[in-house]
C-alpha cells in the first residue's frame, strides 16, 4: 500500500498483523519491560519492517532506539520513519545522500474522537474541511489532516530537532492525493530546512497513510 505514496527508490515494509515479529536486541527489549503484550507485538513488528529496509539498503540489523523527541535513530547515513496504528505498521527509508527527509503516518479511516478536530486545527483548516466533505463525501478529510501534520512532523523533527504542535502547521489537502504542510516555526538550526512540505495521502475503507519524502 505505501509503496504506491513513496518516491521510487524509497524502500518500505508493511504488515497487516503481528504474526512475524523480529526478535529485539536487548535495549530495545528494556525498552517495552512492563508495557501491554500488544504494545510489545506492535514494536516487534514494526521493527521488523524498519529491519527489512534497512535490509534493502544494505545495512545489517541494528536497534532502533529513540532519540530525544521519540523518533527512532536510524544509523548515519540514514533517514526513515515509522508507523502502527490497528491492523497497519510500515517502516520506510533511504540514504540521506538521496532523500533528505521521510515521514509517514497511518490513522484508522474513521472521523476524529469528539473534540479533538479544535484543538489540533485552526478556523481557517476547519472552513477547509467543510469544504472537502461538502465536495466530496465519504472521505475522513479530518482524519487526514491531522495524519499529514503527524507525517511532517517526523520528517522536521529528525533534520532540525525543534518542537512544533500541531497548531504551529497548516496543512491544505487536494482531492487528487497530494497535500502542503506549512510549518510556522522559528528557523532550523542553520536555517537550511524549508518549512514548507509536500505528501502524498490515501484513504481506503479502514486506513488512512500520508507520507512526506524530501529528496536532496
Amino acid at each position: 500500500m505505501i509503496e504506491a505514496l513513496l518516491p521510487p527508490g524509497v524502500t518500505s515494509s508493511e504488515a497487516f498483523d503481528d504474526e512475524a515479529p523480529a526478535p529485539l536486541f536487548p535495549a530495545e527489549a528494556a525498552l517495552m519491560e512492563g508495557r501491554l503484550a500488544r504494545r510489545r507485538r506492535q514494536f516487534a513488528t514494526a521493527r521488523a519492517c524498519a529491519r527489512r529496509c534497512l535490509a534493502a539498503l544494505g545495512h545489517s540489523p541494528a536497534p532502533l532506539l529513540p532519540g530525544p523527541g521519540g523518533a527512532p535513530a536510524w544509523p548515519a547515513g540514514v533517514v526513515g520513519s515509522i508507523t502502527h496504528c490497528d491492523g497497519y505498521r510500515a517502516a520506510v527509508a533511504d540514504l540521506s545522500d538521496r532523500t533528505s527527509a521521510l515521514g509517514i503516518d497511518a490513522e484508522p479511516a474513521g472521523p476524529l474522537p469528539q473534540g479533538v478536530l479544535g484543538l489540533v486545527t485552526s478556523a481557517a483548516e476547519r472552513a477547509h474541511l467543510r469544504e472537502l466533505a461538502a465536495a466530496h463525501r465519504g472521505v475522513p478529510w479530518d482524519r487526514l489532516l491531522f495524519s499529514a501534520k503527524e507525517a511532517a512532523y517526523k520528517a522536521w523533527y529528525p533534520a532540525t530537532g525543534v518542537w512544533l504542535g500541531f497548531r504551529d502547521a497548516a496543512v491544505a489537502l487536494s482531492p487528487d492525493g497530494t497535500f502542503t504542510c506549512t510549518l510556522d516555526v522559528p528557523a532550523a538550526p542553520g536555517g537550511s530546512v524549508d518549512p514548507v512540505y509536500h505528501g502524498r495521502w490515501s484513504a481506503g475503507a479502514d486506513l488512512v497513510l500520508t507520507v512526506v519524502a524530501r529528496r536532496g
